[in-house]
């Protein structure tokens, strides 16, 4: 397994490349910005762009997605409840932050489902959906790696922002006690910004918990 982490964009989003090395397939999670680094990135490394997986919505973590696409195929992965956050560039955050910020529109795939088993090549990776950041909001699991993708819902020491359009604190709440900390202590969390933290760490100091 190859996984690599890439901050991208302004927001500084971390963008993963998660890729089997048998197969030389690559994911995208979440690509966010500077798309012709991560292209690049794919390349130099011979990878076969076979999916973008994408947390959520908002413009931060989308916003390269059909450009990806373009250059490298792969198909486009999203939940159909932030479907809206692609349409309004305003709802879709990129309006709040910068005028001149890109609406990421284009076509999605795929739309992405609770329990869902992705299978790249010997990727496997399981959705789960933890809403409150979003109504569409997912997290990635990779039960054999002990490792889990989890966009904006949780960070190190902190929780994702429920005061956008569709957010709801309780519902974000809910989604970290019964679908993230239900996993291994030991697994890993990869958030869309920061550092990496782990299940256990979370549950024993986070503050919100």
């Amino acid at each position: 397994m190859i996984l690599e982490q890439l901050v991208v964009g302004m927001m500084q989003t971390n963008c993963y490349l998660l890729a089997d090395e048998q197969t030389r397939q690559v994911v995208v999670i979440d690509p966010g910005g500077d798309a012709s680094r991560i292209i690049g990135r794919i390349r130099q490394l011979g990878l076969e762009l076979v999916a973008v997986l994408n947390t959520h919505g908002h413009f931060d973590h989308v916003l390269d997605a059909w450009t990806l696409k373009e250059a490298l195929g792969g198909l486009i992965f999203l939940h159909p409840k932030d479907e809206p956050l692609l349409m309004d560039h305003k709802v879709g955050l990129g309006a709040l932050f910068t005028a001149t910020a890109r609406s990421p529109r284009g076509k999605v795939d795929e739309w992405l489902e609770e329990g869902e088993e992705l299978s790249f090549g010997n990727i496997r990776l399981k959705v789960l959906e933890t809403p409150g950041h979003t109504q569409g909001h997912v997290a990635f699991h990779m039960a054999d790696a002990g490792i889990l993708f989890v966009g904006d819902t949780l960070f190190a020491g902190s929780i994702g922002r429920t005061d956008f359009p569709g957010g709801s604190y309780p519902k974000l709440i809910r989604s970290v006690k019964e679908k993230i900390f239900t996993l291994d202590d030991a697994t890993r969390v990869l958030p869309g910004h920061g550092p990496e933290t782990t299940v256990g760490r979370e549950k024993r100091t986070n503050p919100f918990f």
